[in-house]
């Protein structure tokens, strides 16, 4: 199997966890909160790998960072809004070091009511990029 096509499968199941988890997403509950930072961390590396193994396969080289990674995606028309995966990326590096409860509620805002259907999106440009073959 083509290295993109395994990190994109696995990148639609992590996809479909992090749909799961904002399903049930309740501000008050900080366990849950973390849970969905944590498969928003995850969901978002596989993405930007995805697109990092898609390039690479398209002959495109030199892509080692999210920010190289995403502006290239967006040049390519594979993203619409670079701005918003650029603060999706500066979410993601916050994630790391959160320590206050406001921040990490606002975070998961972001997640439900931004990035989850940019990640959805995602996964239709890249499935007619590579051909239609891939699912969510």
């Amino acid at each position: 199997m083509i290295g993109h096509k395994s990190k994109f499968e696995n990148y639609q199941r992590a996809l479909s966890r992090l749909t799961e988890g904002i399903a049930k997403y309740d501000e008050s509950n900080d366990l849950a909160r973390d849970g969905i930072i944590q498969r928003f961390e995850f969901t978002f590396e596989l993405a930007w790998k995805t697109l990092k193994s898609l390039f690479e396969d398209e002959g495109l080289t030199g892509l080692n960072s999210p920010k190289t990674v995403l502006r290239e995606a967006f040049s390519a028309g594979i993203v619409e809004d670079d701005e918003l995966w650029l603060s999706m990326l500066r979410d993601r590096n916050t994630t790391a070091h959160i320590y206050d409860e406001h921040l990490s509620i606002e975070i998961c805002n972001n997640i439900r009511d931004k990035y989850v259907s940019a990640f959805t999106e995602l996964v239709l440009r890249i499935s007619l990029r590579i051909g239609g073959e891939e699912k969510l």
